[in-house]
């Protein structure tokens, strides 16, 4: 069988609603290059968000110069600081002009384990549980707002791309599961009920465990 060489994404494949490319994303590798090395982990766990009439999004306000990059183009980092000094990571969604990101909200590390280790790790910590989390994540990568708006599909410095065919026949078939977004009451029930966090079933490096 011949085998498939990862290569990053195009733009095209993020030209898509959030909700429809949250889902997409998972099972993909994120991957990281910088001076220290290349380090990377399979997506396992996304949140969708919207535009303007989204209330849990950040696109509520309309453009700001903060959330420039949220609304495209397509495939484009747009990354932010929660209380000042954690940030997170979203791959920004729809076409350009409308407003829509995906959060990673978990990814399970596979590539430049000491790495991320030496990044993220302390005592007790499992290597499924070093990127469990948004600020994980950002923290194992070394992701922080430099690398805001940035183009992932160049394949330079932060980028997603296909399993190799190895990786992805080795990957469980969990299937994919979804609930409420996390942390977003203050959207008001009708935005905070809405079932966009998706994550891989049963995978040890959920952020928490999906709904049944």
């Amino acid at each position: 069988m011949r085998r498939t060489i990862p290569s990053p994404l195009p733009r095209a494949f993020y030209a898509r609603p959030a909700v429809d490319l949250a889902s997409a994303l998972l099972g993909l590798h994120l991957m990281r290059e910088t001076a220290e090395g290349r380090c990377g982990g399979v997506i396992v766990e996304t949140e969708a968000y919207g535009g303007p009439a989204d209330r849990a999004s950040h696109a509520r306000a309309g453009r700001t110069a903060r959330t420039a990059h949220m609304f495209g183009p397509p495939g484009h980092a747009y990354v932010y600081l929660v209380y000042g000094l954690h940030s997170c990571f979203n791959v920004v969604a729809e076409t350009d002009g409308v407003a829509g990101a995906v959060l990673i909200r978990a990814m399970r590390p596979h590539l430049g384990l000491d790495l991320i280790r030496a990044r993220r790790g302390r005592p007790g910590d499992t290597d499924e549980r070093l990127a469990a989390g948004p600020a994980r994540v950002c923290q194992a990568l070394a992701v922080d707002r430099t690398l805001d708006g940035h183009d992932l599909s160049l394949g330079e410095a932060l980028w997603i791309e296909e399993p190799a065919d190895q990786d992805r026949e080795a990957m469980p078939l969990a299937g994919v599961a979804s609930g409420p977004r996390i942390g977003v009451a203050y959207a008001g029930e009708d935005w905070a009920k809405r079932p966009w966090r998706f994550g891989l079933r049963d995978d040890p490096s959920l952020s928490r465990p999906m709904p049944r």
